[in-house]
């Protein structure tokens, strides 16, 4: 009772404190200090950062080893399957003197083709097909085979840490206590704000990219699998232990085989986020179409950067739908009593092709190697494309480019600037206060606060309104398309792929098109958000809508309701929590897009981390990564409180 109560307090006291807030802002004179934070109490965290790490790469040892010395040989071991993995698909290697060519196209390609067949999806067999046609003939093969190489051993190292940490965060409460604010961290922190580190600890090549890859790309099967051990039937586990499991076998036997489907989702995260960074490590070393997309981007080159971008993209969906396929197999019980040849000969003709193949190439060069004179290019056309729309569509775009900016980007990025840190601060512990209790209010008012103790207030107010517009015209976009495709299953199936796109294309790709629209700056940056956190929004809330109780429609139709009054109060407020959950992935992936963003001129806190990594840094880099993931986490923490308490009023949770 004490808590339902809590609420209408909670609101007078939002009141108060924004009204504190404008009153400040507005009279900036009363007590300057809570306006603008003084420069003379900034914390130089960046200077003691940047100490720490160079102590730590120059001096720190552990016995007669430096630590840089011991974080590079374990590099090296770490980057080794990969090293082996790109000599066997791109290189070649040399066996006892004996040069030995890579795995011929045509071999990788039968494998792939082979492998769609053994998940008993012939359609999987025919896109696998397509997508190495599309790698060979576009003459991005042997980019394409140095991200398979990388992404490989990436997702194997993913799914296994994460599995660990989830199994442990499961078996243990405190350890889930420490390892969930690390895992919100390595989640937020943009991954710019890593990429200083890890060179000067790993060295510039793959390995700094497979732990920067790693970073981003484990938290999410490791949540995943601790949610999927924490949902088992407790019957299943009882029934484990009565037939004499040990705490080991209940695990590897019972556990992890019944939450399979479950446990596939966090796979496809770990290879949908894999794929994402392949550009990013790029940057640091790591060869393949990541670095085709980079290099389009610098040079503005749409249609080279469109094709290596669709192929990461073709390449990220036969993955995950191979992931998929094969995850979803049912076991076969009795499969032992039929021969080994029998059970596995898709996977054996696949094998079997891939060496024939090769050992053909010795003597068909054509075989071994895509010939160069077949290749063919999309590039003009997408070229084309933008130069079709700038000749026929500029004035228009000019139009509303420079309306947005002038009515709605700028007014609402001066009134930010204006905002005392103070009264944000403040505002968002009542905020907190009223949403979850004392905890979330500490949370959010200590964390907002750090961002002005950094000096960062002014960028993260930058970076805060870019991130609020884009969520905002995302939802716009994302939610009402999402209630058209609940209602209209083809509508939904023609939206799917095309969602599936958006949210496979890497990031950086969607900085080409838009630069070579809108030039360079808050505009471009907008655009490239939006596109790729639109996603999720369609996604929640097209599922939302679906799930919605057919008792409470039916209910609602025998009073006589319409298809409006239908949507307005039925619908929409049970759909509602897991519209803005959706709402609230929207956010972070706006907010993932931040340092993106800086490459096309916003002046924000993804500018300071470009600005570290261009002077290496790591204290710089780091505090602006830092200031990025507590907006992120107090806006999920905020979201998901709302969440809670609108899923407790409306009955959905005890």
């Amino acid at each position: 009772m004490a808590r339902a109560g809590a609420f209408p307090i909670g609101h007078a006291a939002l009141a108060v404190a924004a009204i504190l807030a404008v009153g400040l802002a507005l009279a900036p004179g009363a007590l300057p200090w809570a306006t603008a934070y003084p420069a003379a109490w900034v914390v130089p965290f960046d200077a003691w950062i940047g100490e720490g790490a160079r102590w730590l790469t120059r001096e720190a040892a552990i016995g007669p080893f430096l630590v840089k010395d011991l974080t590079r040989a374990v590099g090296a071991v770490v980057e080794a399957p990969v090293v082996l993995l790109q000599d066997l698909l791109v290189k070649g290697f040399a066996i006892g003197g004996v040069s030995v060519g890579p795995v011929s196209w045509l071999g990788v390609g039968a494998l792939f083709t082979c492998l769609g067949l053994a998940a008993r999806d012939s359609r999987l067999a025919a896109f696998a097909a397509l997508t190495c046609a599309y790698a060979a003939l576009l003459g991005l093969w042997d980019s394409a085979m140095m991200t398979l190489a990388l992404v490989l051993v990436a997702v194997v190292y993913g799914v296994l840490a994460g599995v660990i940490l989830g199994v442990l965060a499961f078996r243990t409460a405190r350890f889930r206590a420490v390892v969930d604010p690390v895992l919100d961290f390595m989640q937020t922190v943009p991954v710019f704000g890593y990429l200083v580190p890890a060179i000067l600890l790993s060295g510039y090549g793959p390995a700094a990219a497979l732990l920067i890859t790693l970073i981003y790309a484990v938290p999410p099967m490791a949540r995943v699998t601790t949610n999927a051990l924490q949902q088992t039937d407790p019957e299943i586990v009882d029934l484990g232990r009565m037939v004499g499991c040990s705490p080991g076998q209940v695990l590897r036997r019972v556990l992890l085989p019944s939450q399979r489907p479950r446990l596939m989702l966090g796979v496809n995260q770990v290879i949908m986020l894999t794929l994402n960074m392949v550009i990013i490590a790029s940057m640091i070393g790591a060869a393949g179409l990541g670095y085709d997309v980079w290099q389009a981007l610098k040079s503005l080159h749409i249609g080279k950067g469109a094709e290596a971008g669709i192929a990461i993209t073709l390449l990220a969906i036969l993955l995950d739908r191979l992931s998929q396929r094969f995850g979803a197999l049912r076991p076969d019980h009795h499969g032992h009593a039929r021969p080994f040849i029998h059970r596995h000969r898709w996977v054996l003709v696949g094998v079997g092709l891939a060496l024939a193949s090769t050992a053909l190439g010795v003597v068909v060069p054509a075989v071994a190697r895509f010939p160069a004179d077949w290749t063919v290019t999309s590039g003009r056309f997408w070229d084309g494309v933008v130069d079709w729309i700038n000749i026929h569509g500029y004035d228009a775009i000019s139009v509303v480019r420079d309306s947005l900016f002038l009515y709605v980007l700028r007014p609402l990025k001066e009134g930010l600037l204006a905002l005392p840190w103070l009264g944000v601060a403040g505002f968002v512990a009542v905020l907190g206060w009223a949403l979850g209790g004392a905890r979330l209010a500490l949370l959010g008012g200590v964390l907002t606060a750090f961002i002005a103790l950094a000096g960062q207030w002014e960028k993260a107010m930058i970076s805060l309104y870019l991130v609020a517009v884009a969520a905002l015209l995302a939802s716009l976009v994302g939610v009402p398309l999402g209630f058209i495709t609940a209602r209209h299953p083809r509508l939904r199936r023609i939206a799917e792929p095309v969602v599936d796109t958006l949210q496979t294309l890497p990031s950086f790709v969607y900085l080409i098109p838009t630069v070579m629209l809108f030039s360079v700056g808050d505009f471009s940056a907008l655009v490239a958000v939006v596109l790729y956190a639109v996603a999720p929004a369609i996604r929640y809330t097209d599922a939302a809508v679906r799930q919605v109780p057919a008792a409470a429609i039916e209910a609602a139709r025998a009073f006589g309701a319409t298809r409006a009054q239908l949507d307005c109060r039925v619908v929409l407020p049970l759909a509602l929590p897991d519209i803005v959950l959706g709402l609230n992935q929207t956010l972070m992936l706006a907010i993932s897009m931040l340092v993106i963003t800086a490459l096309v001129g916003t002046r924000d806190l993804g500018q300071e981390t470009l600005i570290a990594l261009s002077k290496s840094d790591p204290g710089q880099g780091l505090v602006a990564g830092v200031c990025v993931a507590f907006i992120a986490i107090v806006a999920d923490r905020l979201l998901r409180a709302w969440i809670a308490r609108r899923r407790a009023r409306l009955g959905l949770e005890p």
